[in-house]
């Protein structure tokens, strides 16, 4: 029951924050839509100690920020080798993913792909690895050092 509260609160709040308007019609829409959703969740058993929207906390706003900031410096790094197209220098690569949850494993693939210049090409939960494919040499050394998979392991928090 935690867990379904949790969600109806991320859920309600996401919907305030972009909505933007709070006339009756738009709440008792928003309202309906989020019990759906809860609803729906409840239905297709998808909620629970690894998928709790309450876990990740104040972790989340905070990866969310390193996240947006690693696109705007690789949207720089694009747009450079766009102008001087001999640094680019695609390669197709695996790394590691020793991630504890498959919430985090799929975390980190989604923050490669919302990367410019790198595109998760291969995820597989068993094998403990990512295939992904960089755009420039430096895109794939920056996939190689492992920051962004220590970012999402810190993400998922500690062990529990």
């Amino acid at each position: 029951m935690r867990y379904f509260i949790a969600l109806a609160i991320v859920l309600a709040l996401l919907w305030l924050g972009l909505s933007g308007v709070y006339k009756p019609l738009i709440l008792i829409l928003g309202a309906a839509s989020v019990a759906l959703v809860v609803w729906i969740t409840e239905r297709m058993e998808v909620l629970g100690a690894e998928h709790d929207p309450g876990t990740l906390s104040w972790r989340l706003p905070v990866y969310w920020t390193w996240l947006v900031w690693e696109i705007i410096l690789a949207n720089l790094m694009v747009a450079r080798a766009v102008i001087s197209p001999g640094r680019i220098k695609p390669t197709l690569i695996r790394i590691p993913a020793t991630t504890r949850t498959r919430v985090g494993l799929v975390t980190y693939g989604n923050s490669i792909t919302l990367t410019p210049g790198t595109v998760t090409t291969g995820l597989s939960d068993g094998s403990g690895e990512i295939q992904a494919h960089a755009l420039l040499e430096e895109a794939a050394e920056g996939l190689r050092s492992g920051d962004m998979l220590k970012r999402v392991q810190w993400l998922e928090g500690p062990e529990r």
